[in-house]
């Protein structure tokens, strides 16, 4: 009978994916996830098999029931949910015909990443190299300055809450800000644009962002998905925006997916 372990290995093995590479995408040290995998945990941590499944891009019921993933449309575009409707209405030699075609075309595509040196499955763990502004710091370790206000970054190009755009090579200004435990956090700010974060966010408003190389599940951050910049919602294989009329964006389109920080507030508009 199949086990949790079996099906954790053939989703590592369809991704290609290494353990040492699982481990370092999915933040558990090489020597748990080896003895999960060698079936010497006995009863392994859930946040351990959550972080697996999101690196896998599979639910957590799936890997302890067997239970195929929801594949519903709710994760289709209108262009997908079109062409599915139109293979159901082709005879099984035109069906037989579309499914050739797009086998040659996922092989050829995955070679294509695998050539330059991309894994179908990116992580959003990577590290940041972009909008850092100096550490916020007291005279004493640990200190956090109360009172008053500070300096941090405006970068005047806006990061997308709808289509996306780029945050490579933009400009800022130095914005002063209340000093206090509401902003304590933020490392620079960015001033939103569109309407896909609303109704909680809207076009023109300013958010901070404090610098992280990750985020949890259902936080909000900023990333960059082959170079362009969203403001969204983290849902482990997905980003999320809190307009309905958006779709979700699935990570694992995107060669290149880098978190580039927390959303941990925005500013007042006066």
């Amino acid at each position: 009978m199949e086990s949790y372990i079996d099906r954790i290995k053939q989703l590592k093995n369809q991704r290609k994916l290494t353990n040492e590479q699982l481990a370092e995408r999915s933040g558990i040290p090489l020597g748990t996830l080896s003895k999960l995998l060698a079936g010497m945990s006995e009863s392994p941590k859930l946040s351990n098999i959550v972080a697996i499944c999101n690196v896998l891009d599979c639910s957590v019921e799936y890997i302890v029931t067997g239970t195929p993933d929801n594949t519903n449309n709710y994760t289709l575009t209108a262009d997908e949910i079109s062409i599915v409707e139109s293979y159901r209405r082709l005879d099984r030699w035109g069906q037989g015909l579309v499914e050739a075609v797009l086998a040659k075309e996922a092989e050829r595509t995955d070679a294509m990443r695998e050539q330059s040196g991309a894994l179908p499955m990116p992580s959003v763990r990577k590290p940041s190299q972009l909008l850092r502004t100096p550490p916020r710091t007291g005279r004493y370790v640990g200190e956090r300055l109360t009172g008053g206000k500070r300096s941090i970054s405006l970068y005047e190009l806006p990061v997308s809450a709808g289509a996306g755009v780029y945050l490579d090579d933009s400009r800022a200004e130095t914005i002063r800000i209340p000093q206090g435990e509401a902003t304590a956090d933020a490392d620079y700010a960015l001033r939103i644009s569109g309407d896909s974060m609303e109704p909680k966010y809207h076009n023109g408003d300013v958010i901070l962002v404090q610098i992280t190389d990750s985020v949890e599940v259902g936080e909000l951050g900023i990333f960059l998905l082959d170079g362009c910049g969203f403001f969204k919602v983290y849902d482990g294989s997905r980003l999320l925006s809190l307009n309905p009329k958006y779709s979700p964006i699935l990570l694992r389109d995107f060669a290149d997916v880098q978190c580039k920080g927390r959303v941990v507030g925005r500013l007042r508009k006066r």
